[in-house]
């Protein structure tokens, strides 16, 4: 039995049903966000792959065989098995030459994300159906995704030479096919030779700019930015890309370019909206505020420009001028209002003008939105700090998490409250209730161990920080507390020195951890590497615990004249620190 060109379309009829009617484009504009196999399917470019309407078929004998392999394949891409399916119609296609069939196999392969079956998938429909100008194009992304640089090059100059009326754009889109590239500067080569025959195309020397500056050619880079500028010069995207070239070295060059092209093209708001971000990176204020309010104007109510505007004046400590703003955007009626932003907006400027009423007024009417969490975490903070714990608990235990990681912030915070109302027993309460939940947690476990300290409950205190050094072994954190704890009671020298060296190793940084190691050497009566570890922490920190620690060190090595300088120095901006003033009677009574 021969298959016809009629029973081959009855086979494969429901295989092309889906994408029976969808257009052919003859430029490279599909491919623009045709990614490589192993980067995700783009099914808006599979759907167009079509049957064309004049093809030349081949007769083909039906056999079993080949009977078998369809229905293989349809009922594999059925039963979710992409890989079994695009593999059975790759096979097909090599043996009926059915340029159809070639065209399901690439888009099964595509599916399957199988880069190199789909590129032999791809070139066999091309070969076979070599009108078909989405077959190249899906090629030469397949190609250009995988670096195959040379391979595409003869498709990408035949497909740009066969559509000049959509050249433009087809660089555009070619440019973000070479994005994929890994290697930047033989991209930049690549487009070189192919960008050759079209120096008159802006949208040429555009690709070229962006290859090159991802090829670090920043000379070559702004010239072809600006070649683009000057073959079409109301094109706000080419016009901002010189600019963001020439700001690197110029930026005063870069700001006034932006802004002599807005004055003669005041509808460019993305244009306006770049402007006014450079001026606000390069400090000049005053003109960054004008332009967001020019774009305020255009976009009333927008939150985030009421905001910048806002922000703006605050840095020019214009606090009233910057509520202001705030509250006129509030009022407005424009399309883009975000009340519960703006809402949060002006309670945070409530806080930086030490307004706490206002604040609290302006979290309270936030009813939703990505702030709703923060502004009832600030409403909670805001009751604490007036003394209002209670409310402030209870606020914490209405506000509804998203997630375990902001169950364990409630629990933080609420202990954090009880913890500087000096209530520790509550404290600790809450604490061992969110590690009945979550048992692992560093942070539960860390917090409740230095509340145990507090409580002088010592065995718990060790305990918990064992655990947590099992839980997070390269967290320095717990190795140090269990180590100072012991120095500062002068017992366990040795085993709390191991302890503290493990937690250098791991935060050499860290000024407290530097602090417990002087300490420890303190300890161990050697004082020359005390003193050592000590100045630098308190070069570090001039903090009235690590200064009491260093004059103690200085007076036991004989230099009882610099720990009087230390302690003397250290009291005077901290008078009524117990800890130091407890260590300076102590050795000057």
């Amino acid at each position: 039995m021969t298959l016809t060109k009629q029973h081959l379309l009855l086979l494969l009829l429901p295989v092309f049903t889906a994408c029976a009617n969808a257009p052919q484009k003859t430029s490279l504009e599909q491919p623009v966000h045709v990614a490589s196999v192993d980067e995700g399917t783009d099914r808006a470019h599979l759907e167009q792959i079509v049957e064309s309407p004049k093809l030349d078929l081949p007769a083909v004998a039906l056999t079993d065989r080949l009977l078998y392999e369809f229905l293989l394949g349809d009922i594999a891409a059925q039963r979710g098995r992409p890989e079994l399916a695009a593999q059975a119609y790759l096979d097909l296609a090599k043996t009926t030459r059915d340029p159809r069939v070639a065209r399901r196999a690439a888009q099964l392969t595509f599916e399957a994300h199988q880069y190199d079956q789909s590129v032999e998938a791809f070139k066999l429909w091309q070969q076979l159906e070599p009108s078909s100008p989405l077959a190249k194009q899906m090629l030469v992304s397949l190609l250009l995704s995988g670096g195959k640089l040379k391979e595409a090059q003869p498709h990408v100059v035949e497909l740009l030479a066969a559509d000049p009326q959509n050249i433009g754009r087809s660089f555009m889109n070619l440019y973000g096919l070479l994005a994929r590239v890994p290697d930047k500067a033989a991209a930049l080569d690549w487009l070189i030779e192919v960008a050759h025959p079209y120096p008159k195309v802006p949208e040429a020397h555009w690709a070229l700019a962006q290859s090159a500056s991802v090829a670090n050619k920043h000379e070559l880079a702004l010239s072809e930015a600006h070649e683009a500028v000057t073959l079409r010069p109301d094109w706000d995207i080419a016009v901002v890309l010189e600019a963001q070239l020439m700001q690197r070295k110029d930026p005063e060059a870069s700001a006034a370019l932006l802004k002599n092209y807005l004055e003669s093209h005041d509808d460019k708001k993305d244009v306006r909206l770049f402007y006014a971000r450079m001026l606000l990176e390069q400090k000049k204020y005053v003109p960054a505020r004008e332009e967001f309010g020019r774009l305020l104007q255009q976009r009333p109510g927008s939150p985030e420009l009421a905001f910048a505007i806002a922000m703006i004046s605050l840095q020019l400590g214009e606090l009233d001028r910057a509520e202001q703003e705030l509250r006129q955007a509030l009022a407005s009626k424009g399309k883009d209002k975000d009340d519960d932003t703006l809402n949060y907006y002006l309670g945070q400027l409530g806080e930086a003008k030490k307004d706490e009423v206002m604040a609290l007024q302006h979290y309270r009417q936030i009813k939703g939105g990505e702030h709703l969490y923060a502004s009832q975490l600030r409403v909670a903070y805001l009751l604490n700090k007036t003394g209002k714990l209670d409310e402030a608990r209870k606020t914490l235990k209405s506000t509804k998490p998203k997630d375990d990681a902001q169950r364990v912030q409630l629990l933080m915070i609420e202990s954090q409250f009880l913890r500087e109302a000096k209530k520790y027993d509550e404290s600790f309460k809450v604490l061992a209730q969110g590690l009945e939940k979550f048992p692992n947690e560093p942070e539960l476990l860390y917090q409740s161990a230095l509340i145990a300290d507090k409580l002088n409950k010592p065995d718990v205190f060790e305990q918990l920080l064992r655990k947590l050094i099992k839980v997070d072994p390269n967290n320095a954190h717990p190795y140090n507390a269990l180590g100072y704890s012991w120095l500062e009671r002068n017992v366990r020298v040795a085993e709390a020195m191991e302890l503290v060296e493990k937690a250098y190793k791991l935060a050499p940084d860290d000024i407290a951890i530097v602090d417990s190691m002087g300490w420890g050497y303190f300890r161990l009566g050697q004082y020359d590497k005390s003193i050592s570890f000590l100045r630098r922490a308190y070069q570090a920190n001039p903090d009235p615990e690590i200064a009491a620690h260093l004059g103690e060190a200085l007076w036991m090595s004989g230099d009882q004249a610099g720990a009087q300088q230390v302690w003397s120095e250290n009291s005077k901006a901290n008078p009524k620190n117990e800890a130091l003033q407890a260590v300076i009677k102590r050795f000057i009574p």
